[in-house]
C-alpha cells in the first residue's frame, strides 16, 4: 500500500498544475479512453471512499472497524479486477492472497461490530 501512496504522489507531481485542479476553473485535460480495468479500479476506489465516510463515534475501535470493512472490500473489489484483467502469474496469486485475508478479516470485523453493538 505504501508504494501505491508513493506512485501516486510522484504522479501527482508530475502532472501539470492545470491538470491537477481540472474542474476547479482550469481547462481539462483531453478525455482518453480508459480501459474496463480502469474503469473498475475508479469505480471500486470511488465506491470505497464514498463508504469509508462513516458516522464517527469516538469510539476509536468500533470506528476502526467500521471504516476498515470498506477499506479492505475495496482491496478485494481491486483484487477481483486483476483477476479479470490482469496477466501476470505473480499479481494474479497477490490478487488471490488479498481476497482469501480481507475477507476473513471483514469477518472478523463484522464479528466485534455486532459482539460490541451499543445497547
Amino acid at each position: 500500500m505504501t508504494r501505491l501512496i508513493l506512485a501516486l504522489a510522484i504522479t501527482l507531481a508530475a502532472l501539470p498544475v492545470a491538470a491537477q485542479h481540472a474542474g476547479h476553473g482550469a481547462p481539462a485535460r483531453p478525455a482518453v479512453p480508459e480501459s474496463a480495468a480502469t474503469r473498475e479500479y475508479r469505480a471500486a476506489n470511488d465506491r470505497m471512499h464514498r463508504d469509508m465516510a462513516i458516522a464517527f463515534t469516538g469510539n476509536a475501535d468500533r470506528d476502526f472497524a467500521a471504516g476498515m470493512i470498506p477499506h479492505h472490500q475495496g482491496a478485494i473489489d481491486m483484487a477481483n479486477t486483476v483477476l479479470r484483467h490482469g496477466s501476470d502469474p505473480e499479481m494474479r496469486a497477490l490478487a488471490q492472497s488479498v481476497i482469501a485475508a480481507q475477507t476473513a478479516e471483514i469477518a472478523q470485523l463484522r464479528v466485534y461490530l455486532a459482539q460490541t453493538a451499543p445497547r
